[in-house]
């Protein structure tokens, strides 16, 4: 079966998930924001996408694509601060339709935030939240910056892809 691997990205994380998972499979990596991309041409994707403010950003595109999206094998990951959880599993309900989630396959992968290189707004909202948060882990996070990416942490993808 033929493959390519989609990504949504703010930061980069996401997008050096979607890197990592391309030199280990050889699958071709776009960004939804090429144009280029023809859906037909696969037989499954790999989504991967990034939570800002409790949604995926890939959301918009998932939803143009659907009609296409559902009639393939989709291996999906998110990439956030968030383990996986009910936490995690409320924002993406809320982010992708339910039939969509429900015929997916989703691996979580934990991202990197580095307060220096947020925008001024989201540097604002990351304290603002961080002074909420009741979970002190996640506030000391929030507050000063995080780093979780691992490459190894995408072996289950890898396994999914090789399965296909």
């Amino acid at each position: 079966m033929k493959g390519a691997i989609i990504f949504s990205t703010k930061y980069g994380s996401t997008a050096q998930y979607a890197n990592w998972i391309a030199e280990a499979t050889g699958l071709p990596v776009f960004n939804i924001k090429d144009s280029k991309i023809d859906l037909s041409m696969y037989d499954f994707l790999v989504l991967g996408s990034p939570v800002i403010y409790y949604k995926l950003t890939i959301h918009k595109w998932v939803k143009k694509h659907l009609a296409v999206l559902e009639q393939k094998p989709i291996i999906f990951f998110s990439v956030s601060g968030a383990p996986a959880g009910p936490k995690l599993d409320e924002w993406i309900a809320k982010s992708l339709p339910k039939n969509f989630i429900l015929k997916m396959k989703h691996v979580v992968l934990r991202g990197r935030q580095r307060p220096e290189e947020l925008t001024l707004f989201d540097r604002m909202m990351m304290k603002i939240g961080g002074f909420f948060n009741k979970d002190p882990q996640a506030r000391k996070e929030e507050l000063q910056g995080f780093d979780l990416m691992d490459k190894s942490s995408i072996e289950p993808i890898l396994e999914m892809v090789r399965e296909l």
